[in-house]
């Protein structure tokens, strides 16, 4: 009986055990943050790059030392190289790795960079011989692809017939196998660079010479430390002789004796007749292929989490700490490959050609409108708040590029009350009951993926929309309230109204009709309104008037006629007014010296008159109070406000510093954020983070700089820069040399020529117009002056090294195939083949398998290349060389000049930005788009008081988190199936990674003053604000 109860116990405990662990789950089990293909090919590269660290350093440090203490220069040299190849390749530093323009960028730079180092000297004295290593890793490479993808294809085979689990359906990319199977290959060469071929790697002793440099080295101190690491080889013999040891001779297996390739094992030199013994290199690539093998269907056949179980809590644990939220990154502006901003800039060519002034939106929705009468318009005219005592809003605008920036502020604004300190007391705010928000609310232009991924996903995770709520819903039939609410009056939720900015105007509006005007939630804040431009009733005889400019920067008729005669009908004489526009035309008139907006000006100076309290705007990024001076003219407008900090890139504040009136009355500026000398010290990040910030505008500058100097290539007479014996003398001869080649190109040249001269046109263009047309044509011409100078001296140096090299007979040596004709002598010494087994692969593959390694190492060699052809074309002459020899050099040319010259044009165009937008006063778009700075994001909170007065407060975030987590207050709170999101203590999903960089704990106070209600018309002005 005990025992049948005992069993019982155990068959529970079992059936419990396999419920915890619920295997269904465990095998979905989330793997790396950042997902990528086979999910080691990372870690292969950091093991890879340490393993080349250390044989190199244990066999070369003496060597190494040697050179350091007796060829300065030389080693300089390669110090310059190394450091160019990083300045280079720093924007890139710390992505990701996956199959992206980053990635490619890192395979690119170390490709160029091989074979650039590969034909400069002195690394067979330190017991590296490239050549081997290179040809070596273009064999093992092709063999590799070509096994890998066999096996793939297999693979997927027994997937397709049901032999292995279905997550094994996942097809592997393409780069991702090219990438590991480099990987395999460079582990191979170092490894047996280092460890197997005993020709080359021989009983090295270190003695030391006499030394100015390194005299720490007595024979009394080899005990050191530093001496240890010096005679670190005899470590590395260890772990070549126990990890690599010979794995025997072909005779031990006899089943794969015709498949294997012998070779030498421990003859010093070459061996005499042929050797059985296995191949160093071939046992070592087929226990690397294996383990890839291995790892590869271990992971696609059973899943990683299969070798990991995990009870269910602790995986939920787990999954809910891995979860990210999916924002995407700030738009790239100066991105020379992407799509959207070329669609922006088409969409915006068709808006200004075709739309403005012949088909206007707004005049549809006017036409479309039930009620002719401007006064009785339901669909512009909201009143369901003016009955309340007392009524909290809140102002943003230019939203939508950043996940991180909009979310930040879209977290605040969710909050139910944000705790700011002021001055010495704590203050409560409580969430608004009434969210304004000015245009610009996707970048870089309207559509259906920018609108959900860049606005509504952020609103979404601050504050969830209804859980009845349809993503697809079409709302024909505003405004529709949830169920149980009859009129906008009863419903106690957070409400939204959106005006159109110029970004949303690109398409036409119809983007925003169909996401604003047609649907009814913005994430958990309800959207009653029907067309682009509105009015609304507040408390205590305030009114908001939301204006539509669209891209004319002004009202149209149709707006004109139903504010006017909403203000003679319904708007008091005491009553005060709030106008929000999308563009803040008092700023941009004065920087432009233009005049915009004169419907605008008419209603505010001839039916307002003086009843508008308060302007206020967003597209430019940043925060800027002015307010009226008193004085004895009558003033139209008393505050003048600018918030577009809701989420797009920072713009500066110091440019707009010297504004100080409009409609004849003086303003001065009350608050600025950030701060003017802020603001212009974050401008210098021009000229040191451009190229990190735009690495992707490589694309179009190195293609500028070729094109530039594509006609001076090649210099074939350069003999007179070796003859001077001193540097001045070089230089001398250099920037002379530089001179006459910018006078043969204006000459003699075509290409370059003509992309100068199209260069300076579009230089000028790009200046901005509010300066004389003598002012834009010295700026333009010194800016492309500059591209030029340095495009000629890149030009100058690349053929200078390359003229060196050659005099050196570094290069150009042997013709096209120098690399593949070495290997062919190295492969019948080192690699004897008494089977026939490459004879048999050439003979099933019709020759493709050596020619393609021919090739590749043709390819991969593109110094040589480069110095074959250009002294072909010298010898012969440019005009009688042929067409495709012609192609090869330019080819070659471009994939070097185009490597030495993006760092240079990014330096020369980021340094024209900050001198620009500090000392001129120009580019305040143009320079602060190009750093994409997500910090300093800000709303502005209104409270309309029981006694009619206005106070303000805006308050600001200075640094953005770039890090969430799930939000455990969120999750862990109790809900109830009907309950509404914006009654949640914890409404928003996601919270700042590190609790003291969460919006909610680093929200404060950067502007708070108090506009009062007038009790009679007065068009003088008082001092009625505090700050």
């Amino acid at each position: 009986m005990g025992s049948c109860l005992s069993e019982k116990r155990q068959q529970s405990g079992a059936s419990a055990l396999l419920e915890s662990l619920n295997m269904e789950r465990v095998r979905t089990i989330l793997a790396h943050p950042y997902p990528y293909p086979h999910e080691h090919s990372r870690h292969a590269v950091i093991a890879v790059v340490v393993g080349c660290f250390f044989f190199i350093s244990s066999d070369n440090m003496h060597t190494l030392i040697h050179k350091l203490d007796t060829s300065v220069k030389w080693w300089s040299m390669y110090a310059c190289l190394l450091s160019f190849f990083f300045f280079f390749s720093s924007p890139f530093f710390g992505k990701t790795i996956k199959p992206s323009y980053s990635n490619f960028t890192r395979w690119y730079v170390g490709w160029i960079l091989v074979a650039a180092v590969y034909h400069l000297p002195s690394f067979q004295s330190m017991g590296v011989d490239m050549r081997m290593n290179l040809s070596l890793f273009m064999t093992i490479y092709v063999s590799s692809i070509l096994f890998l993808l066999v096996f793939h294809l297999i693979f997927l085979g027994l997937w397709y017939i049901g032999l292995v689990s279905r997550v094994a359906g996942k097809r592997p990319e393409f780069l991702t196998i090219f990438q590991n199977c480099a990987v395999l290959s460079i582990a191979c060469c170092v490894f047996y660079n280092h460890c197997g071929n005993r020709a080359i790697m021989g009983d090295k002793t270190f003695k030391r010479r006499n030394s100015s440099w390194f005299k720490l080295w007595d024979k009394e101190e080899r005990n050191t430390w530093i001496a240890q690491f010096i005679r670190m080889n005899e470590l590395k013999d260890q772990v070549c002789s126990s990890w690599f040891a010979p794995v025997g001779s072909a005779s031990d297996y006899p089943l794969l004796s015709k498949w294997v390739i012998y070779g030498e094992i421990a003859c010093n030199g070459p061996c005499p007749g042929s050797s059985d013994g296995i191949s160093p290199i071939y046992s070592l690539w087929a226990t690397f292929i294996g383990l890839y093998i291995a790892n590869y269907v271990v992971e696609r056949s059973t899943g990683w989490a299969l070798t990991h179980p995990l009870p269910e809590k602790e995986y939920e644990k787990l999954k809910k700490k891995q979860m990210k939220p999916d924002f995407l990154d700030m738009v790239p502006w100066y991105s020379g490959t992407s799509a959207d901003l070329f669609k922006t800039v088409f969409d915006l060519l068709v808006s200004v050609t075709v739309f403005v002034g012949r088909f206007d939106m707004r005049m549809m929705q006017a036409a479309m409108s039930r009620v002719q009468d401007g006064s009785k318009q339901d669909d512009l005219l909201y009143d369901h708040f003016g009955e309340r005592d007392d009524l909290w809003f809140d102002f943003m605008a230019d939203t939508g590029d950043g996940g991180n920036s909009s979310y930040s502020v879209a977290r605040l604004l969710a909050q139910p009350s944000l705790r700011v300190q002021s001055d010495s007391s704590v203050l409560n705010l409580p969430r608004a009951n009434l969210l304004i928000i000015g245009g610009d609310l996707a970048y870089p232009n309207p559509s259906a993926f920018t609108y959900k991924r860049r606005f509504f996903r952020p609103f979404e995770y601050a504050l969830q929309p209804p859980t009845w709520y349809k993503d697809e819903h079409i709302a024909v039939n505003k405004p529709e309230l949830p169920s149980g609410i009859s009129t906008l009056k009863e419903y106690d939720g957070p409400q939204c109204f959106v005006i159109p900015g110029n970004h949303d105007w690109f398409d036409g509006l119809q983007t925003f009709m169909r996401y604003i005007c047609h649907k009814s939630w913005l994430g958990g804040w309800f959207m009653p309104q029907k067309k682009s431009y509105f009015a609304m009733q507040l408390p205590q005889r305030w009114w908001i008037f939301g204006l539509d400019l669209a891209l004319h920067g002004d009202i149209d008729v149709y707006q004109f006629k139903f504010f006017s005669e909403l203000i003679m009908n319904k708007v008091g004489d005491n009553d005060s007014v709030i106008i929000v526009t999308h563009e803040p035309s008092w700023l941009l008139d004065w920087y432009w010296n233009d005049v915009t907006g004169k419907n605008v000006s008419h209603l505010i100076r001839e039916f307002l008159k003086g009843r508008c309290k308060l302007r206020v705007a967003g597209d430019l990024h940043h925060y800027m109070r002015h307010s009226c001076i008193p004085s004895d003219k009558t003033t139209y407008v008393q505050h003048l406000l600018v918030n577009g900090c809701g989420g797009a890139f920072l713009h500066p504040t110091h440019v707009f510093s010297n504004f100080n009136k409009l409609y004849g009355t003086s303003y001065e500026c009350k608050a600025a954020y950030p701060s003017c000398e802020d603001s212009s010290r974050i401008a210098l990040g021009n000229i040191l983070k451009f190229r990190k910030k735009n690495w992707q505008f490589d694309f179009i500058g190195g293609i500028i700089y070729f094109v530039l100097a594509f006609s001076m290539f090649p210099q074939c007479k350069l003999d007179h820069l070796f003859k001077d014996d001193t540097f001045t003398g070089h230089l001398k001869s250099f920037f002379s040399t530089v001179w006459d080649t910018f006078i043969y190109m204006l000459g003699h040249s075509y290409v370059s020529l003509v992309g100068a001269l199209l260069l300076l046109a579009a230089a000028i263009a790009f200046v901005p117009s509010k300066v004389s047309r003598k002012r834009r044509a010295i700026i333009g011409f010194l800016h492309v002056s500059s591209h030029l100078a340095a495009a000629i001296v890149l030009m100058m140096l690349l053929e200078v090294g390359v003229e060196t090299c050659i005099r050196h007979k570094l290069l150009a040596t042997s013709g096209y195939h120098t690399l593949y004709e070495w290997y062919q002598t190295v492969e019948s010494e080192h690699f004897p083949d008494p089977t026939g087994l490459r004879a048999r692969i050439e003979q099933w593959t019709f020759g493709l398998y050596p020619a393609c390694i021919k090739y590749l190492m043709s390819a991969f060699d593109v110094p040589e290349v480069m110095a074959v052809t250009r002294n072909d074309m010298c010898t012969n002459g440019a005009d009688t060389f042929p067409r495709v020899g012609a192609f090869i050099y330019y080819a070659s040319v471009f994939l070097y000049f185009w490597f030495f010259s993006t760092p240079v044009v990014s330096l020369i165009f980021g340094s024209y930005l900050y001198i620009c937008i500090n000392w001129l006063h120009l580019h305040f778009d143009e320079a602060f788009s190009s750093l994409r700075i997500a910090n300093y994001k800000a709303f502005t909170r209104f409270h309309i008081k029981e006694t009619g007065d206005l106070e303000v407060f805006t308050l600001a975030v200075d640094k953005v988190p770039k890090d969430w987590k799930l939000d455990p207050d969120w999750d862990g709170e109790l809900r109830q199936p009907q309950q509404p999101n914006h009654l949640r203590e914890f409404p928003s999903k996601w919270t700042a990674a590190s609790i003291q960089q969460d919006p909610v704990s680093t929200v404060r106070i950067v502007d708070h003053f108090v506009i009062k209600q007038t009790d009679k018309l007065d068009l003088k002005p008082t001092n009625n604000q505090t700050s």
